[in-house]
């Protein structure tokens, strides 16, 4: 699961968010036949796109002139979560993940250990569902010539933007997920708002795995990743042994399974055979089928008697 924080894909996020909204319906106007995409929320399902710029822009008292107004967060399945929710889910895979990017938003207001800020109903966001990305000029594909910049890239591409305002809900409490103040006053780093961008990346993973029941392997974790790039040697060796236990169980299991279907394909030559009187049943049927009404047989003459007979004669 990848799950990205920026500024904003189109455009600078300190002044209308216009523009943003605008590249966003960009799929309802390219495939026209297939079904539209609205805007959704926590709390709503059709959302025009002017009423998502409009709350946005009108959610800004008292921030200045360069400071930012909006962020956008990108929540990206990969190309096998995306196809384990089409296998669980099947035609509802994309409402599944509508309802997991409500918790993604759930996770994001926690984030901010701020009070009042519990859950998604205490920001002013807004998103979107797409289903193709498509190739940049920074893609090695573009550089060498392969494909133009725009084209749609090939496999599942499903994934939600998202669109948060800087004030929460109430126009009241500035949040930004680019805030990483760890000053000394521990109340004064409080106030200002600490956003833990590594714990939510990985909580949204977490989320993931148990809304919908998904196993991940360790090297496919965000930590995994994560400390592979960043973390310290001692961390290395750690989620190294964890990852070769992890091995040793998987292969365990297959072990264990492999074993049980030999035992069951052995049963099938133990089972005691069934026994029946198969002589029994033959014989009776033979005198069912074959049997003939009793005649008495006459007897024959013998031969001296024939001859006395001849001589009185």
């Amino acid at each position: 699961m990848y799950i990205n924080i920026t500024d904003s894909e189109k455009g600078n996020n300190k002044g209308s968010s216009g523009q943003l909204v605008h590249y966003l319906d960009k799929e309802n106007r390219l495939f026209g036949e297939l079904q539209e995409q609205h805007w959704f929320n926590g709390e709503q399902s059709y959302i025009p796109s002017y009423e998502v710029r409009g709350s946005l822009d009108q959610n800004v008292a008292k921030l200045c002139r360069d400071d930012a107004k909006f962020f956008l967060i990108n929540v990206s399945p990969s190309q096998k979560e995306i196809g384990f929710l089409k296998d669980e889910l099947g035609v509802d895979a994309e409402k599944g993940l509508k309802d997991y990017a409500v918790k993604v938003m759930d996770a994001y207001a926690k984030n901010f250990n701020r009070p009042g800020i519990n859950s998604h109903k205490d920001l002013l966001w807004f998103a979107k569902l797409e289903r193709h990305r498509y190739y940049s000029f920074r893609d090695k594909e573009v550089k060498s010539g392969q494909v133009k910049a725009g084209t749609a890239k090939p496999g599942e591409q499903m994934h939600v933007q998202i669109v948060v305002s800087r004030k929460d809900i109430g126009n009241t409490i500035k949040l930004s997920p680019m805030n990483k103040s760890r000053g000394r006053n521990v109340e004064h780093s409080k106030k200002l708002g600490q956003f833990y961008r590594t714990a939510f990346k990985q909580s949204g993973e977490e989320l993931f795995d148990k809304h919908f029941g998904f196993e991940r392997r360790v090297e496919e974790t965000f930590r995994y990743v994560n400390v592979q790039k960043k973390g310290a040697l001692e961390q290395r060796m750690s989620i190294k042994v964890e990852l070769t236990k992890e091995l040793q169980d998987r292969r365990a299991s297959v072990h264990k399974k492999s074993k049980s279907n030999e035992l069951n394909e052995s049963k099938t030559y133990l089972e005691k055979p069934f026994i029946s009187d198969f002589l029994s049943i033959a014989l009776k049927s033979q005198e069912q089928n074959y049997a003939v009404p009793f005649q008495k047989r006459k007897k024959k003459k013998r031969k001296g008697q024939q001859e006395e007979q001849v001589l009185s004669l």
